[in-house]
């Protein structure tokens, strides 16, 4: 291997690898181990993790050989931990002295680090460190190589210290390692003297400075000095480390180090008590805590985090092997949970029965009850519960949604069952996601005129399809399925399919009309993942028993192919979704003679944290510098879909001083949704549907990403320059330049729009031939 190879690599992403389509940061602390120092390493990962229990990304453990036991040592103290092992075999051209020497090894890792082209970040931190404060900081730097500056005694010459190091993806590149390496090869740095001189030599001062709280150097301690407060990140350097016996003058310094170490039983409990938690953290350290103690807190925490992560079997799990006293409102509540989201309804309803006993829990647990009795079909029950929550808590989100759900339902004229199509979809309450709410109709005009209930027989996806469903559905000439990413784990869980339809396998396999999969899409978020083997079941026999199997983009294609066999491939196809030929859909539509001088701009908060990671408060502050810069191309006003989405305008003045008016979208009709997208001039969006509705509506439009699927169909219809990425370096500016470009000739700008338009819609044309066969007209 050539010194110009990196030794760490992984292959480029593919076009549907979630990180490359978002552009979120992936970031991984890393450290070199070795047998001797791996005391100092158990330590360091200890107080990482009790300094900032909220922190778990990616550890990165580089060895040129650790012990099976050292490696279990090591998976104990952190869920996300990697083995990669440093090759010092191109670095024989130029290092002098022992190479057995701890020093020059980790030098070894110090170069080798800057071989990793599998993230974005990477911080590095020595093994004679411990963590005693926050490093969020270090987590949203973005640009150039950080460090903690040191200056020796006489010399004034600006130098970094090495111990930790805030690298982004610039320096991670074979560009610079072939820099380290041709200054490695004069042989003027020995790098068993001095690690850094290598980078000092190649950088010459030019890197970000880091406050030194963040690698206190020891000696600065000397004379038993007290560490200072605000110290982030304390490092033993020196020959005598603190798990060999530290040294004297420095006693204060070593009982900072001696706090983190600990039995592993002795930091699941202290780790507990430690405040907000990171969900893979609190589950790595919580579940042995459970298994040994049987601790019923710890257990309702342990599931509370298997739910915001999806993983809802985790949690029945290790709710199941605990005993919950009766009187114990909360975890009986937390269960119940898991419970219904498993389809154990039975056992969810009698463990939320215990829980509605508590006045704190109550409204939580009625309300709960008044979903399971709605997904059984019993709205009477449902409004009954939604009564009970609103009782005990008149304030309670939940029951109000129930209640309302349940409550003056208008009857609509039905039509003869043989003339009607079934439509499985996601029918979106009266204040919900204005996207979500146009979606069923869209699909509906895409087979006709009518919508109505008179040629449509609504089938609520979220709702159990039973024996009763079936024998409906069986009485119309066909089953439509789709409006909205239906193939998604957690807006609705259940445990019959693990995606949105809660339909059991022996139910959908009795369906004997034919069944069509209309421009529905896979919906997983970056870091999102499914109950694999249910979904994956449910998906196949989907797929076998469809006539029609169409998905909205592309990458939802490449995903679900991935989960088929390969014989079922071709049944999967092209259809997009409706709402983006809604010119060519709505009956009578008529292009805006003139336009408002407006500009829309929405934000999604759903599952915030996939959204955005550590850079939330970058994405604030790039928002607030564009909506100023913005407004001198045309007002900016806030789309809010969802009552969720006002949060953007409410933060930007909060934090920034930037006002925005705020258009309640969420409270829309479905034609007053499309004129105000049809009228506006550009739309920067990052709801699938804040894109897809403009478009549809011959709308220029700029995509917000943070999800795959605004990648997937930019892609699609050519413009992926019609995306910014919400974690791109230069976000403000390029949200700028680009609607620049596009209003600059706004005519020219909507005739593209409609060309890209129009090349979806040959595809639907396409699509409807067939589907007129297979549904019979």
């Amino acid at each position: 291997m050539t010194t110009t190879t990196p030794a760490i690599s992984t292959p480029a992403a593919p076009a549907t690898d979630a990180s490359a389509l978002t552009g979120k940061r992936r970031i991984a602390f890393a450290s070199f181990v070795d047998e001797n120092y791996l005391p100092g390493f158990l330590v360091l990962l200890r107080s990482l993790a009790l300094s900032n229990p909220d922190v778990c990304e990616d550890f990165l453990v580089l060895h040129d050989d650790l012990r099976p036991a050292s490696v279990a040592a090591i998976r104990a103290l952190h869920p996300r931990v990697q083995f990669r092992r440093v090759n010092a075999d191109h670095y024989d051209s130029y290092v002098k002295g022992d190479q057995d020497n701890y020093l020059v090894r980790k030098a070894y890792f110090i170069l080798d680090v800057f071989r990793i082209r599998d993230y974005d970040t990477v911080i590095t931190l020595d093994t004679d460190m411990v963590v005693l404060g926050p490093v969020d900081e270090l987590l949203a730097l973005r640009h150039g190589l950080a460090a903690v500056p040191q200056f020796f005694y006489g010399d004034k010459t600006r130098m970094l210290n090495s111990g930790l190091l805030v690298i982004q993806k610039e320096y991670l590149t074979d560009e610079f390692c072939a820099k380290v390496d041709a200054i490695g090869r004069s042989g003027k740095y020995e790098l068993d003297k001095h690690d850094q001189g290598i980078l000092n030599a190649l950088l010459d001062g030019d890197f970000v400075d880091l406050d030194p709280k963040y690698n206190f150097v020891k000696r600065r301690l000397s004379g038993d000095l007290p560490v200072p407060e605000d110290t982030a990140v304390l490092h033993f350097t020196g020959r005598h480390k603190p798990w060999q016996g530290g040294e004297a003058g420095y006693g204060q310094a070593q009982e900072r180090w001696a706090e983190f170490e600990m039995t592993d039983a002795e930091l699941h409990a202290a780790f507990l008590e430690a405040g907000e938690a990171h969900h893979d953290l609190l589950v790595h350290f919580g579940t042995p805590h459970v298994e040994r103690t049987g601790d019923i807190g710890t257990a309702r925490k342990v599931a509370l985090a298997h739910i915001g992560a999806g993983d809802y079997q985790s949690a029945v799990e290790i709710l199941e092997r605990v005993h919950l006293p009766v009187d114990e409102a909360w975890p009986h509540e937390v269960y119940g949970h898991a419970l219904m989201s498993v389809s154990r309804y039975e056992e969810a309803r009698a463990q939320l029965h215990l829980a509605s006993a508590a006045p704190n829990r109550a409204a939580t647990a009625f309300s709960r009850l008044a979903q399971i009795a709605w997904v059984h079909g019993d709205d009477d029950q449902a409004r009954d519960y939604a009564m009970s929550g609103l009782t005990v808590d008149p304030t309670h989100r939940a029951s109000r949604i129930w209640h309302q759900r349940t409550t003056g339902i208008p009857a609509q004229p039905a039509g003869r069952a043989e003339d009607q199509l079934a439509h499985v979809a996601f029918y979106m309450d009266r204040q919900g996601n204005a996207g979500d709410k146009l979606l069923p109709e869209s699909v509906r005009l895409a087979f006709g005129k009518d919508t109505s209930s008179r040629r449509w027989h609504s089938v609520h996806a979220h709702r159990l399809f039973d024996e009763a469903a079936l024998e409906r559905v069986n009485a119309r000439k066909g089953l439509v399925i789709g409006g909205g990413g239906l193939f998604i784990p957690d807006t609705m869980p259940n445990g019959n399919s693990a995606w949105q339809w809660n339909v059991p396998d022996e139910l959908m396999s009795r369906i004997d009309v034919p069944v069509a999969i209309y421009a529905v899409g896979f919906n997983a978020f970056d870091g999102q993942s499914y109950r694999a083997n249910r979904f994956r079941e449910s998906l196949r026999l989907l797929v076998e028993r469809s006539s029609f199997f169409g998905l909205r983009n592309h990458g939802s294609i490449e995903k679900v192919r991935a989960m088929l066999p390969s014989h079922l491939h071709d049944k999967v196809r092209f259809q997009p979704c409706p709402t983006t030929v809604t010119r060519q859909l709505v009956e009578g539509w008529q292009d805006p003679a003139t336009r408002e001088d407006t500009i829309l701009l929405n934000a999604a908060y759903d599952r915030a944290g996939l959204r955005f990671g550590h850079d939330y408060g970058y994405f604030l502050a790039q928002m607030a510098k564009a909506v100023k810069d913005l407004g001198a191309l045309a007002e900016v006003k806030c789309a809010a879909h969802s009552l969720d989405d006002e949060k953007l305008a409410f933060d930007l003045r909060r934090e920034h001083g930037v006002s925005l008016p705020v258009i309640p979208m969420y409270d829309f009709d479905n034609d007053e949704i499309r004129d105000l997208y049809a009228r506006t001039k550009l739309v920067i969006g990052m709801r699938g549907h804040a894109g897809m509705i403009p478009f549809g509506c011959g709308t220029p439009i700029i995509s917000l990403i943070s999800h795959p699927k605004m990648a997937y169909f930019l892609r699609d219809i050519d413009r992926p320059e019609w995306g910014v990425s919400v974690h791109d370096r230069n976000l403000a500016a390029l949200l700028v330049e680009r609607s620049r470009d596009l209003l600059a000739d706004h005519d020219r700008t909507v005739a593209d729009v409609h060309g890209r338009q129009q090349e979806l819609w040959k595809t639907t044309e396409a699509n409807a031939a067939d589907l007129r066969t297979i549904l019979g007209g």
